[in-house]
């Protein structure tokens, strides 16, 4: 339901203030998301996905943008060689746990730009949330096998802000060579009691201009 409103508000954002633009871009790009889960012993995790979105430009510099960014499934492997309490947070007994889990991310926000003829550099400051079910689906596995943690749906505060550079082809046309973000997700993590994720993230595709 967050996602479903958080979307809905970025439409409503694009759409209600197209007469004050000067030019709208689509775009459509693929993602690499470099994600560090927060948990000791569980190294960082390659997500790749993809998504799109829009851009609103006003005076050719400044713009607002709407992003949105899925993430097929990667696996999560942790192992426990004993029985771990985590205070607050419940019982994880010896074991070694394997899932599957995925990423979402919908952001809004600020994008200034040097619009040079040919080559577009950029730099944004995004806000929004995200949603991912590794932990979740790492706590049923943990309870499975005798645990007690609690780990419910979240859809969390999550910032994007980086720079990149598109390229334009033709009057309509426009190239994302890349765009570069740090990601900063804030998921309550049910195995520990940290709740700061700190991510990178790669974009690059293909933008039509209007």
């Amino acid at each position: 339901m967050k996602i479903s409103k958080a979307i809905l508000f970025g439409a409503l954002l694009l759409a209600g203030v197209p007469a004050l633009a000067q030019r709208a871009d689509v775009f459509g790009e693929y993602s690499y998301l470099h994600f560090t889960p927060g948990i000791d012993g569980l190294e960082s995790r390659s997500f790749n996905g993809g998504g799109g979105g829009a851009d609103l430009y006003f005076l050719k510099i400044f713009g607002i943008k709407a992003d949105f960014m899925g993430y097929a499934s990667t696996t999560f492997t942790k192992t426990y060689p004993n029985t771990v309490i985590v205070p607050g947070r419940g019982t994880i007994p010896a074991g070694t746990y394997s899932v599957q889990g995925n990423m979402y991310t919908y952001l809004f926000g600020p994008v200034l730009r040097i619009p040079l003829p040919v080559v577009h550099p950029f730099g944004e400051a995004l806000f929004g949330g995200s949603y991912t079910d590794a932990y979740a689906n790492l706590a049923k596995a943990i309870n499975a096998n005798g645990g007690t943690l609690s780990a419910p749906s979240q859809h969390p505060f999550t910032l994007a802000a980086g720079a990149g550079v598109d390229v334009s082809v033709s009057h309509r046309l426009a190239i994302r060579l890349g765009e570069f973000d740090y990601v900063l997700t804030r998921y309550s993590n049910p195995l520990t009691n940290s709740s700061n994720q700190n991510n990178f993230r790669y974009t690059g595709g293909v933008i039509l201009k209007f």
